[in-house]
């Protein structure tokens, strides 16, 4: 895209503490799929300490519930299409499909994705911010999801069914 480069966030409310028996597939699966990610086309970079981890940090607070906490992975690509790619294929498509045995499942937005300049990289309260505003507001330029999505230089309409040809 550009001068433009595809941020996401996508946090998820923990049903047992990390340490826990009932994570142990995915702890295991976090290092393979995260070096899966790291080659994939149109990645850019990761959240994550300095020495690599991800599920240390701490952010969306707020969010908890009374869960066991929540687990944040956000993440910078090139396009969309890079992004969806990745996250709908292979061993990450295989984790997908076994989040509920890890995490709530919940009816509010738990992933946004939105646009942010070539080369910056979005801090957590950057990205809680765009979790708000897509759960106030529904998918905007300013914080979308994958199934509608806009454009880094979107019109107002894009993104509503049918702008394109409203016949």
């Amino acid at each position: 895209m550009g001068n433009f480069e595809l941020a996401q966030v996508n946090i998820s409310r923990m049903k047992a503490p990390l340490d826990d028996e009932s994570f142990r597939g995915f702890v295991e699966a976090l290092e393979p799929v995260n070096a899966i990610a790291d080659r994939a086309p149109g990645f850019v970079w990761r959240l994550q300490t300095e020495d690599g981890d991800a599920t240390s940090i701490r952010a969306f607070e707020w969010d908890v519930r009374g869960t066991s906490g929540i687990l944040v992975n956000m993440s910078v690509w090139t396009s969309v299409e890079a992004l969806a790619a990745f996250a709908f294929s292979g061993e990450h498509l295989a984790i997908l499909r076994r989040r509920r045995e890890w995490f709530h499942h919940v009816r509010e937005a738990m992933t946004v994705l939105w646009w942010v300049p070539a080369g910056h990289r979005p801090t957590t309260a950057e990205a809680e911010e765009k979790i708000k505003h897509l759960r106030v507001h529904g998918p905007t330029p300013e914080a979308f999801t994958l199934k509608q999505h806009f454009s880094p230089a979107a019109d107002a309409r894009e993104g509503e069914p049918g702008w394109l040809c409203p016949a």
